[in-house]
């Protein structure tokens, strides 16, 4: 990242209405329910957006306003929208925190320069706070810490602080500290400012009052700047200078070392406060315009050449050749399908004509639409480094370019997790058949998570998704939205087959028919491979024993039968294959007797290989009531369950990490309400595949 962007020769627009150094794109990341629509819906009701708070619990929120969302008072689906705070433009997008929809918060963070990252002061870091924290890691997404809900009985803020540095390994720095804990929470010390920050309850924190750090925090406020001042001069060279003269650097170069620090990801701004009770907001908007970073920030947009693959690299401004990135695709039941998409160079404007490198094709922009969770304005110019939607584009797909087609780009596009779990559907009947099959495709579209397909033994549809939640979510929406009556089946969990071992196979797919006949012959070597690795082919061939137009539909022979499975039909993974012999004849070979002599091969090598089903294996954080603590332990051991932790919280109650395979999961959240009379909490996300003991493999086997 560059932080000083503000010098660089880079033009703007004069119908630009507020200037590229004072943009910003930032995203509410976070655990389920520690906060984060709450927090979005004061940050707009304080930026003037919304003239009154919409709360979670009443199905007010604007940022949730899918019916499904208001029901169940979670975030679904991620919302954008746009906000000004003190002269700066706040674009918007308030993610889910359910791990079943964990793609909405992947594709978020892609095009998104800066997150803020809700952590529950009672919660503390947990599994989804994990997982989002990853994410935009590899994203390289600097990140601002909010302590939510300092108001709640257990409160720990310093908890929270220290769980940053030892659970995700971050730099954590105080710039917010509370006055008070739990009813007793006040209001915020600014740590750089040395000044208290009071919020008014009957203006709903519109009113903050400044005044002097109670003399009982000054002590603990001067320790937080000593070491504000000692991690930045670990990080910052004019910092480091200062510090070993002993001399204290002047405010406005602390704030800028801060900024340079955050925008390099060595540090982690930390704030508290508490949404709901409606203190702290103000003070974490301060940060978020003083610390996350502009377009500008981000100055060499890394991309390759479609023709050659070579990399190429863009910069912002509005007058550099069009390149943005579409990242979420949405049915909407008035305009059709809305393309939300990322501008990093160049201007957007209705009507113009672009180019998808994915397909070669050329596409035209429709409407372009400015997005306030699922109201729409409509402009006639998008500039860059703003996010905004589409209508009107046809052949294009979640993680494509658009850009010109006198200046192609292909940017970074998102890798999303596979399925672990599945679902037969079926129409209720005939006439519901063509409506069924349009609405799996419109959600597959939107979803990149959720996959379609047909099994061809039974002739059933497949529905896969994340979760049990993901595929109810989708159930719900192809009744509500697309009026499709269906039945389902019981969910399926999504195994897959890997190798025992090492293996090679000689293999002739020879037939005659008469006339002109079949000629196929491959030699190969199949190994297994990491875990995540995926399918390597390599061609060994030497001599033109193979001829070369051959070699293609062989690897494709090898990939076709390895996602049909071997064992119990189940994707085969993690394998590399060598050709590395074989044979032709002059009349009878052709492609589609290499095809078939190549997915011959692989099924005959694995099969003396040996074959072990993987399962998933899910990281379940289990929080309960002591007392029945040891019944909720004893259910996660007969679910075949691992556990690897155990801490004792605050309150007498108790928090567990176990490792459970999905398989023994189901209906998990009813049995836990009865063991516990309701008190427990638990949350799960996929950790890794695991091999299935021998008697669970049988039976799949078997099954299948």
């Amino acid at each position: 990242m560059n932080t000083d962007q503000e010098k660089a020769p880079y033009h703007e627009s004069p119908h630009r209405k507020v200037a590229l150094k004072n943009t910003r794109n930032i995203g509410i990341m976070a655990h389920i329910d520690a906060g984060k629509t709450t927090l979005s819906e004061r940050i707009l009701f304080y930026c003037g957006v919304n003239y009154k708070i919409g709360e979670v619990h009443d199905g007010g929120a604007t940022m949730d306003w899918m019916e499904q969302e208001r029901e169940r008072g979670i975030t679904i689906t991620s919302a954008a929208t746009t906000a000004y705070w003190k002269g700066h433009r706040i674009n918007l997008i308030d993610t889910p925190g359910h791990v079943d929809f964990t793609a909405e918060v992947e594709r978020s963070l892609r095009v998104l320069d800066g997150a803020v990252a809700v952590f529950c002061s009672v919660g503390k870091v947990q599994p989804q706070s994990e997982t989002v924290w990853r994410q935009a890691q590899k994203y390289h997404v600097p990140i601002v810490a909010m302590v939510n809900k300092m108001d709640r009985t257990g409160a720990d803020f310093y908890g929270v602080v220290h769980e940053i540095h030892s659970k995700l390994g971050a730099n954590p720095v105080v710039l917010m500290m509370p006055i008070g804990r739990e009813a007793d929470f006040q209001g915020v010390v600014d740590v750089l400012e040395n000044k208290a920050y009071y919020f008014d309850e009957e203006s709903q924190g519109l009113n903050m009052t400044e005044a002097e750090v109670p003399a009982e925090l000054q002590a603990k406020r001067d320790e937080e700047f000593k070491h504000l001042i000692e991690c930045l001069a670990e990080v910052d060279d004019e910092v480091m200078e200062l510090f070993l003269e002993d001399k204290i650097p002047e405010h406005d170069a602390i704030k800028a070392a801060i900024r340079r620090a955050t925008l390099a990801t060595k540090i982690v701004p930390v704030a508290c406060g508490t949404a709901f009770k409606n203190k702290g907001v103000q003070k974490l908007l301060d940060i978020v315009v003083d610390y996350l970073p502009s377009p500008l920030d981000i100055w060499d947009i890394k991309g390759t050449d479609p023709a050659t693959g070579e990399e190429i690299t863009r910069h912002v401004g509005d007058m550099q050749p069009f390149a943005a990135l579409v990242f979420k695709i949405m049915t909407d039941p008035f305009v059709g399908k809305l393309y939300y998409f990322r501008i990093y160079s160049g201007i957007a404007s209705q009507g113009m004509s672009v180019l998808n490198p994915r397909t070669g094709r050329r596409e035209r922009l429709g409407r372009l639409l400015q997005m306030h969770a699922n109201q729409r304005e409509e402009h006639e110019e998008i500039f860059s480094g703003d996010i905004a939607a589409a209508v009107g584009l046809k052949n294009v797909t979640t993680g494509d370019t658009i850009c010109l087609e006198d200046a192609p780009i292909c940017l970074e596009s998102m890798v999303f997790p596979e399925p672990v779990i599945s679902i037969a559907v079926e129409p209720k009947s005939s006439s519901d058949r063509d409506k069924l099959s349009k609405g799996l495709i419109a959600l597959s579209d939107e979803d990149p998570t959720f996959q379609v397909h047909s099994n061809e033994e039974t002739g059933q549809t497949i529905i896969s998704g994340m979760g049990e939640l993901h595929l109810e979510i989708i159930m719900d929406r192809l009744v509500r939205e697309f009026k499709v009556e269906a039945n389902t089946g019981a969910p399926q969990v999504a195994y897959r087959e890997a190798l025992c071992g090492s293996s090679d196979s000689n293999m002739k797919f020879v037939r005659q028919t008469g006339g002109r006949g079949q000629y196929g012959h491959v030699v190969i070597n199949l190994i297994p491979g990491e875990r995540g690795s995926g399918v390597i082919f390599e061609n060994k061939v030497v001599g033109g024993n193979v001829p070369k137009e051959y070699i293609k539909p062989i690897e494709q022979g090898i990939r076709e039968a390895a996602a049909g499975g071997i064992l119990a039909g189940y994707p085969l993974i993690d394998f590399k294959v060598e050709l590395i012999d074989g044979s032709y004849h002059p009349v009878d070979s052709n492609e589609m007797a290499f095809k078939i002599a190549g997915s011959m091969a692989l099924k005959d090598a694995a099969k003396k290989a040996g074959i072990m089903v993987l399962e998933p294996i899910m990281k379940v954080e289990l929080t309960s009531p002591d007392e029945n603590m040891g019944d909720l332990i004893g259910d996660i051991t007969s679910r075949r369950g691992t556990i690897i932790e155990i801490n004792a919280g605050e309150n007498s109650f108790t928090k567990v990490d176990a490792n459970v395979p999905l398989a023994e999961l189901f209906g998990y959240a009813t049995a836990i309400r009865s063991l516990s009379r309701g008190r427990a909490t638990y949350s799960m996300e996929p950790a890794h595949f695991e091999r299935v003991p021998k008697q669970v493999q049988d039976k799949i086997v078997e099954k299948k």
